[in-house]
């Protein structure tokens, strides 16, 4: 019986949404050059002013930015275009996990019993 509740609760979880009101996304955007505490806290600022943004964390030691937004009022490719037109920094990219990427941050990976659990479910619906 709590398998099947298991199975049936990975299965809503997992499962395509269309985005609404509520639903954040993060995105990543890597600076292929040194960002200082300033330039850091000008595209923070910079970023929660655009709208569609949720929050946003610019860390200069590691040349990397993390923002969260609404993607009924913005797209991550948008906002990263707007901030490489405004800013000027022509050697950041957006960081696009490969599917090796998302198999190993994946906490329900391939070879575990919910992944097959969901698979099987997946298949019956």
């Amino acid at each position: 019986m709590l398998s099947a509740v298991l199975c049936v609760h990975i299965y809503l979880v997992t499962r395509p949404k269309t985005p609404d009101a509520t639903t954040i996304v993060m995105a990543r955007v890597d600076f292929k050059q040194d960002i200082n505490q300033e330039d850091a806290d000008k595209i923070t600022n910079w970023l929660y002013q655009q709208k569609g943004i949720d929050h946003v964390l610019c860390n200069p030691a590691t040349d990397i930015l993390i923002f969260t937004f609404f993607p009924v009022k913005t797209s991550a490719n948008e906002v990263v275009e707007n901030l490489k037109a405004n800013f000027k920094y022509s050697k950041m990219v957006r960081f696009i996990p490969s599917e090796k990427d998302l198999q190993g941050g994946c906490p329900v990976a391939s070879n575990s019993f919910s992944y097959k659990a969901y698979n099987f479910i997946r298949h019956i619906f």
